[in-house]
């Protein structure tokens, strides 16, 4: 652990007596520098990205494993780093297998690297946007300006590095508009695409050279995030090795599923003015968790309607109602400030995204259809926390 954290830790411990000093380590979509026991997957995508360091383009690949691996933490770590060192801020070195430190390959030749969330990427033309913004220091505009002339500056700032670029795709839950965005990129630019399907099951593998796979956490290892991730967010003493295991146990090797848990145990412990997690709030934690439910950054990436939406969902308890009196009590709350009509139509969308779904009713009191009932897919106590904070 980084020791300027655990001096910062006891700063917080002397002056602030709650159980919660920094939410940020409980969150499961906030990733930390570099993610606990995942240093073979850390060797494995460097060495896949091994010709970079001699200046040249590694080939396309794609990263699988299933959910709460670890993959976005992963690569986001990965990438920062990268993109320091190809751009001279920060000390290089490379290891060779025998562990003697050599100087690196010169900034200046090595490619650039970008990371793309595509949760928040969506269509083509935010996609260029964002790895072009990674690319160049003037502002890149968002309005007033077509996907194609978007692609043609993409093209010429890719043209003009010296050795080219490298993205990282993640969250490709949709193969088939996700290998169209891919294959478009300029020439001199390679990717690396993250996402859950096996490569047998993902369209964009026809145009890798290279899969590569994270496995889901040990549950000893998970024990071992969620124990650093609680001490560095709570106080002394207040979480111990046994709710861990709990925890690692029940989340049968998600992580993100297992920090949903520990997040939401810590707001119902810090919500009843205890400094201490008992028993009863990890299990308020692990029930609030829905199995095979989104992970938390879904509805925090979703506009801000839909996620006016959400909320409203969640705190007048229209989860219970049918898809018609869901909206209606959505469009009854204060602050949504939209249309039953508008209203019913996102909460459509959601469930295209499986952000929610609709539960059909097994009887009905009238002829036709049975009518349905919204439910969310997410932690909904963690998902109010997280916005709460954004």
């Amino acid at each position: 652990m980084d020791l300027d954290a655990r001096i910062t830790r006891r700063q917080r411990r002397s002056t602030d007596a709650a159980l919660i000093t920094d939410f940020e380590p409980l969150s499961p979509v906030a990733h930390i520098t570099e993610p606990s026991d995942r240093g073979p997957a850390f060797e494995r995508l460097l060495d896949h990205f091994s010709p970079a360091f001699d200046g040249a383009l590694p080939p396309n690949a794609y990263l699988h494993g299933p959910p709460g691996a670890g993959k976005s933490a992963v690569v986001s770590a990965l990438f920062a780093r990268l993109a320091r060192h190809a751009t001279g801020d920060a000390v290089i070195h490379t290891s060779t297998r025998a562990g003697t430190p050599q100087p690196s390959t010169p900034a200046s030749a090595m490619p650039a690297f970008v990371y793309v969330d595509r949760r928040t990427a969506t269509t083509p033309f935010a996609f260029s946007h964002a790895v072009l913004d990674a690319l160049v220091s003037e502002s890149v505009p968002t309005h007033g300006v077509s996907t194609a002339a978007i692609r043609d500056r993409l093209a010429d700032a890719v043209a003009a590095h010296p050795t080219g670029v490298v993205v990282a795709v993640d969250h490709t839950t949709t193969a088939a508009p996700v290998a169209e965005l891919l294959t478009a990129l300029p020439d001199r630019a390679r990717w690396l695409a993250v996402g859950r399907s096996e490569p047998s099951d993902a369209a964009l593998t026809a145009h890798t050279d290279r899969d590569l796979r994270i496995d889901a956490y040990q549950r000893q290892t998970l024990v071992g995030v969620v124990t650093t991730r609680a001490s560095l967010a709570l106080g002394q003493h207040a979480f111990t090795q046994q709710h861990a295991r709990r925890i690692a146990a029940w989340s049968d090797g998600n992580a993100h599923d297992a920090l949903a848990a520990l997040a939401v145990a810590a707001h119902a412990a810090d919500s009843a003015g205890r400094s201490r997690l008992t028993d009863a709030d990890i299990e308020a934690g692990v029930q609030d968790v829905p199995r095979g439910g989104v992970v938390l950054g879904r509805p925090l990436a979703v506009s801000d309607a839909k996620q006016r939406v959400l909320a409203a969902l969640l705190d007048t308890d229209a989860t219970h109602g049918s898809v018609t009196e869901a909206a209606d009590a959505v469009t009854a709350t204060p602050g949504v400030s939209l249309s039953q009509s508008t209203v019913t139509r996102l909460l459509y969308e959601l469930s295209g995204d499986g952000i929610v779904e609709r539960v059909r009713a097994t009887t009905t009191d009238s002829a036709g259809r049975p009518p349905s009932r919204v439910a969310v897919r997410f932690a909904p106590t963690a998902f109010r926390r997280l916005r709460a904070r954004a």
